[in-house]
């Protein structure tokens, strides 16, 4: 039985509506349930689940769409009140008396000191802000998708020439003077500056900067396609170098990317060459190489943020694989292995961070003859189906073919504890490798979220006569609210081995592998 209701001119944020859908799809009797702006993607949407109406195709995307499948009236009227209730609750949170300005000149007259606007809006609007707030000579951190590639161009082209900051599009993580801003970590100011095109990317070197005791001056995110498309041709990283290298407080500067064009490496290293100062690179599967004058390159994110740090206090840097010595290694990786069943062969890796997802399945394409993903370079290795793993999997639950109508699995864990449901009844499963990123934006407890399915899965390979191994690690900082060590410790309590990188988990993992063939 389904209800469908249209209410024109009701404009929610379309985070917290996701959020709405995950609570009332948890109401017992509800099939399916979708609360969203009637954008063109979410009709789309509705109505391939069997929910669109007439309404539903004519809505905009100022109308909000109620639509649920249940099992009978009952069930249906207690799930439009409590969508009703929900809703209500958001507007006496949010202080519906306070001014809110509604366009970027409103808002700069209530703030005129104000000098980045970030901009969250869907993509066929986007690109028109971001035009204003720069003509306006205001930085722009875009965190929206979905704008072409001929906008960015022109728009990042507006900012070279006028000495602005375009972040992005789809730049969900910087820190500005010490600000975390959208999904960001915790971390203390110091002289490291880094320029990232990935987001979770940033948030695992800066977190690991802290871990080593340095500091943070700026983390300029650039998006994806800075490096990834020829027409952008890097024009924000170089920009951005630029900018740390004329920079007081930084006195070196870190460059991360998931693998970039070829032909874009080279001017990215002749800016940093420019700036005279320190600096370190790490490009996602490019591996590691000889320095360049004043340049380093690393082999890893951790890696990358460890040598950043030993630049700036002159030590020494030495390679070393885990921070554990081999003996404490070698006892982990025989216990992991020792109860696995004969059958058990395959490595399964659950991501909700892109650029950490490439460099596992970077470090682990050789090792294991191959990894299965869903958008994997080798077509050999692409998932038949993105929602069924095969042999050895990764795979990133942040990508768009997971999250449509949904929240990011950073926010909304449900799209990784569902996946972890499914992949608990493959008795070929050996190991489980797991990112945990917490921080600003990111789920209030991650880790506690998926505690409950690690636990089913690891029972239902003992009650097969198995061992499930799940291996992990938590990218933040104990200043961030969710709380570094008290996230390690749910995990522990569940089994998991957590590592103090996400480098280290998947070397790990490696070696567990490895032994488990060797059996």
């Amino acid at each position: 039985m389904k209800r469908v209701i249209v209410r024109k001119d009701s404009y929610y944020d379309s985070v917290f509506l996701m959020l709405i859908s995950t609570d009332i799809k948890k109401i017992d009797g509800v099939d399916e349930a979708v609360v969203a702006m009637g954008t063109e993607m979410n009709v789309d949407l509705i109505t391939e689940m069997g929910l669109g109406t007439d309404e539903v195709t004519s809505s905009t995307p100022n109308d909000l769409i109620i639509a649920i499948d249940g099992k009978d009236e009952s069930v249906l009227d207690g799930a439009a009140a409590a969508v009703d209730r929900l809703l209500s609750q958001k507007k006496r949170a949010g202080n519906e008396s306070a001014y809110r300005p509604g366009s970027l000149s409103s808002a700069v007259e209530m703030v005129p000191e104000a000098n980045l606007v970030i901009i969250s809006l869907p993509g066929q609007y986007a690109a028109r802000e971001a035009r204003r707030a720069l003509m306006n000579d205001l930085h722009v951190m875009m965190f929206s998708d979905n704008v072409s590639l001929e906008q960015e161009v022109s728009l990042k082209k507006l900012a070279v020439e006028r000495g602005l900051l375009m972040m992005g599009p789809d730049c969900g993580t910087a820190i500005i003077n010490g600000m975390p801003i959208c999904f960001s970590n915790v971390v203390p100011r110091g002289p490291i500056g880094i320029v990232s095109a990935s987001g979770t990317g940033l948030q695992e070197v800066a977190c690991t900067i802290a871990k080593a005791g340095g500091g943070v001056s700026q983390a300029l995110g650039t998006g994806g396609r800075d490096l990834k498309k020829a027409e952008v041709g890097g024009m924000m990283v170089k920009l951005c170098i630029q900018a740390l290298g004329a920079d007081p407080r930084t006195k070196v500067i870190t460059v991360i990317s998931k693998p970039p064009l070829p032909e874009l490496m080279k001017p990215v290293i002749d800016t940093l060459k420019a700036t005279g100062k320190p600096a370190v690179v790490h490009f996602v599967g490019a591996g590691a190489r000889e320095p360049d004058r004043n340049i380093r390159f690393a082999a890893s994110l951790e890696e990358a943020a460890k040598m950043a740090t030993a630049a700036v206090t002159g030590e020494q840097y030495t390679p070393r694989m885990f921070d554990a010595g081999e003996e404490e290694i070698n006892a982990v990786v025989e216990r992991e292995t020792a109860k696995m069943a004969a059958g058990q062969r395959y490595l399964r890796g659950l991501f909700t961070g892109g650029t950490l997802t490439d460099e596992s399945a970077t470090l682990l394409y050789d090792a294991l003859g191959g990894i299965y993903s869903f958008d994997a370079s080798d077509p050999a290795f692409k998932l038949k189906d993105p929602n069924v793993s095969q042999g050895h999997t990764i795979v990133d639950l942040g990508e768009d073919v997971f999250t449509v109508g949904r929240p990011h699995p950073m926010i909304d864990p449900s799209i990784r504890t569902e996946r972890m449901e499914r992949e608990a009844q493959d008795a070929e499963v050996a190991v489980w490798l797991l990112d945990c990123v917490i921080g600003y934006g990111s789920h209030a407890d991650p880790a506690g979220a998926m505690v409950p399915g690690i636990r089913a899965a690891r029972s239902a390979a003992e009650k097969r006569g198995g061992y499930l191994s799940v291996v992990a690690s938590v990218t933040g900082t104990d200043g961030d609210f969710q709380g570094l060590g008290a996230q390690r410790r749910k995990l522990e309590e569940a089994g998991v081995v957590v590592m103090p990188s996400n480098y280290q988990a998947t070397m790990l993992v490696k070696r567990i592998m490895e032994r488990r063939a060797a059996k």
